[in-house]
């Protein structure tokens, strides 16, 4: 009547309730409030087992995909005794109005996932100027089929980063709206500072993923990144709980685990 597995002290029940503690807190934290909740005494080194050996899975979408979104997040990794801390980076996917996944050094995986997802004819693949995040692209979507946009609010930090003039920035700014790359760098012709210098060849780096932003909106379509970026700050709120170190052969049963909260597969489990 419980469902316990063979060889089990768990019900399915039991260790539903395991795996969604681990996946919002720290396992020491999952221990007191699942004896708080419900009597029974679940050590912590059980629910850290229980979520590197769940068969979650990343789930898959119902409906057509038309935009996406990448980007890149920290996990601290664990070292020996005495030696520091080692921060490695892991990649994030959110499928606008959708479904999130996570990888840790599993690109090639990440990029199968989005391919098996329904994807409409034309897909937007935002994300800011990081080569790795446009790399990662190429591989999630076809050259067909992609469209990439540099994320408009990371466009314009990187101009206010510029300094100089307001007048000249509010100028370039709505240039840069309108999708006149040209003109937003003729803005700087006069002006030889390496900051302008570098905008500039930042601006050309990425011609063809700026496009009319200003049209853009007005049909509709995304012209930001921050379904990822929120992916991202949730995916951190987990794995960067204070003190928290990860061996790297955990790191990716736990992003499963976060992810399959988030997209809310371990709540309706």
């Amino acid at each position: 009547m419980l469902k316990v597995k063979a060889r089990s002290r768990i019900s399915a029940h039991l260790e539903h309730c395991s795996l969604l503690l681990s996946a919002n807190e720290s396992f020491a934290n999952a221990e007191k409030d699942i004896e708080v909740l419900t009597g029974m005494k679940v050590s912590h080194s059980t629910h850290h087992r229980r979520a590197r050996e769940n068969s979650l899975t990343w789930g898959n979408a119902v409906a057509s995909t038309s935009a996406l979104s990448l980007d890149g997040g920290k996990v601290r990794l664990r070292t020996a005794k005495g030696e520091e801390s080692q921060w490695r980076d892991y990649k994030a996917v959110a499928l606008h109005g959708s479904l999130c996944s996570a990888r840790f050094q599993e690109n090639e995986d990440l990029a199968r996932w989005v391919a098996q997802q329904p994807l409409a004819a034309q897909v937007s693949v935002l994300g800011d100027g990081h080569p790795g995040i446009w790399n990662l692209a190429a591989e999630c979507v076809d050259d067909s089929q992609r469209c990439e946009v540099l994320d408009w609010y990371h466009l314009i930090e990187n101009l206010h980063r510029v300094g100089g003039s307001n007048q000249r920035l509010a100028e370039v700014r709505e240039q840069l709206w309108r999708g006149e790359v040209d003109a937003a760098q003729l803005a700087f012709a006069d002006w030889q500072a390496p900051q302008a210098a570098n905008f500039v060849s930042y601006l050309e780096r990425h011609r063809q993923r700026l496009p009319n932003y200003a049209q853009r909106q007005a049909e509709g379509l995304a012209i930001g990144s921050g379904e990822v970026e929120s992916t991202i700050k949730r995916i951190g709120s987990r794995i960067k709980i204070s003190g928290a170190q990860w061996l790297p052969e955990s790191v990716n049963p736990m992003l499963r685990l976060r992810c399959a909260y988030l997209n809310g597969l371990l709540n309706a489990a």
